[in-house]
């Protein structure tokens, strides 16, 4: 097997960890999103604090995240590149998680994601993730309107 096989295979693979995760969220599985961080990730995400620290911080925030959507839970996906070395890699896309909260507000705004990969034990799993949306300067504001 070639090193451009052995890529396009690990490529594959960091797709499929994706993609679980996605399915994971869609079926309010904890334990299925879970699966694909690192235990020492650490995640800026889009809702404070500004870092979480270990997978079990990040458990705990996607723990209720998901108990805050009492119905379905759709996640999208748009223009995802995957750029894979050894034992590390990268990817970028716009992503957009669109629910219901346990308060009536819908939600459903697109975000920047980049996710760091780190191959651990054979396994491509997150070990740094980060989620944005731009800021209107002026007002101090997330601009939560914009489309890929």
């Amino acid at each position: 097997m070639t090193v451009e096989d052995n890529k396009k295979n690990d490529e594959a693979e960091i797709k499929r960890v994706i993609e679980g995760g996605v399915e994971a969220l869609r079926a309010k599985n904890l334990d299925g999103v879970m699966s694909m961080y690192a235990p020492e990730l650490v995640s800026f995400d889009i809702v404070p604090p500004l870092q979480y620290v270990g997978a079990d911080a990040y458990r705990k925030h996607w723990g209720e995240a998901l108990s805050s959507f009492p119905g379905p839970i759709d996640y999208e996906i748009v223009d995802l590149s995957i750029t894979v070395g050894d034992d590390v890699a990268f990817a970028h896309s716009f992503n957009r998680l669109s629910a219901t909260m346990d308060n009536g507000q819908k939600i459903g705004n697109w975000l920047r994601w980049t996710a760091c990969f780190q191959k651990i034990n054979g396994k491509w799993l997150i070990a740094h993730m980060q989620a944005s949306v731009p800021v209107d300067l002026k007002t101090g504001r997330a601009v939560l309107d914009l489309k890929p």
